[in-house]
């Protein structure tokens, strides 16, 4: 099935732009087109527990490909073990001008600068109260384009108090680079008062795990405030990484594509770096949700023994077609077992602890 995909369908795919290919993405799988890639019995990892959740694998799709949740257990069906809708907001939001999704397909890369476009925060959870789920949803939501600063986290809990019923856990987007002064949020006076107005809603709601999604173009210094902020706060985990803005090492021309944030395989080590910091700033009470550059079953190897128990792709799963979800969790699976892991526990930041 890899070799259909490689020399038939990705062809096919890349001939048309990013944005009309991941359109055209969705409706094959909306339709139930990807199901001869659905078969063969996933790795078994055992019982994976992050946060309370039960995950019957570690890998996820990460927040920007369902962004509406429309093909939640489709994706579920090649593999993946957890689905993070999103971003969504609290209005529907077009986003910015089109093209604003672009290929670096020479170093393997995405550049996008969509500005949470989404359907908005009544119509998703709507969505997901009518599907008979079959993995964990996260719900990744994040602040409208035109709300201030001042009032972001008024914005943010209008969207918490819709999808807090559907979500099995909520990330907080602090970190797109395609939204005016988002990142600002990641700031620790901000940042305190965002996640302190989420954390008491959420327990008046009943608890669900609160995640938070942070850059990786962060200096050390401000990942160790963000990681003395969660904790304060009792966020359940941290999602390392969302996209960079940098463009260094790349061999394609990024004047091409303009602004926007870089995901794949030049966001790899960045991204694991960040990874073990917060690992080694949380002295690993944080869970990490590991995304930036996974490729491969040794590419989210790394992300594990850096400190992530669990991980997320996207890019990668754009590059590597319908067979990716698969082909990661059963490599994972090897290596652990090649490597004299009894489970995915140990391995989690034994490469930060060695």
């Amino acid at each position: 099935m890899g070799s259909l995909w490689q020399k038939l369908m990705r062809p096919v795919m890349f001939g048309l732009d990013a944005e009309s290919a991941h359109e055209l993405g969705i409706e094959v799988l909306r339709l139930g087109l990807a199901s001869p890639f659905t078969s063969g019995a996933s790795a078994n990892f055992g019982e994976i527990e992050r946060f309370g959740l039960k995950f019957a694998n570690p890998l996820g799709m990460a927040a920007g490909f369902d962004k509406n949740g429309v093909v939640v257990n489709q994706l579920a069906a090649l593999g993946f073990g957890f689905v993070e809708v999103g971003t969504v907001t609290f209005q529907p939001q077009k986003g910015n001008p089109k093209p604003r999704m672009f290929r670096l397909p020479a170093d393997q890369g995405l550049v996008n600068r969509l500005g949470f476009n989404n359907d908005g925060a009544v119509v998703v959870a709507e969505r997901l109260t009518k599907l008979d789920r079959n993995c964990i949803i996260g719900v990744n939501i994040g602040k409208n384009k035109e709300v201030p600063k001042e009032e972001a986290a008024e914005n943010y809990l209008n969207s918490f108090d819709l999808v807090h019923p559907v979500a099995d856990y909520i990330a907080v987007n602090i970190s797109s680079p395609n939204t005016p002064n988002l990142r600002e949020l990641q700031k620790t006076e901000n940042l305190e008062e965002l996640l302190g107005a989420l954390t008491s809603r959420n327990n008046e709601l009943g608890r669900k795990p609160l995640l938070v999604k942070i850059a990786p173009d962060l200096a050390e210094s401000e990942i160790e405030a963000i990681v003395d902020v969660c904790l304060r706060c009792w966020i359940e985990g941290i999602i390392a990484t969302n996209t960079t803005i940098s463009r260094v090492g790349l061999t394609s021309d990024s004047s091409k594509s303009g602004d926007g944030g870089l995901s794949g395989r030049p966001l790899a080590e960045r991204s694991t770096e960040v990874i073990s910091t917060v690992f080694r700033y949380s002295k690993g009470k944080l869970p990490i949700v590991g995304v930036g550059g996974i490729f491969s079953a040794e590419d989210a190897f790394a992300k594990v023994t850096a400190g992530a128990s669990l991980i997320q792709a996207y890019t990668g799963f754009v590059y590597g077609g319908p067979s990716f979800g698969r082909d990661v969790v059963s490599g994972l699976a090897a290596i652990l077992n090649q490597r004299g892991f009894e489970n995915l526990d140990q391995a989690v930041g034994s490469a930060v602890i060695a």
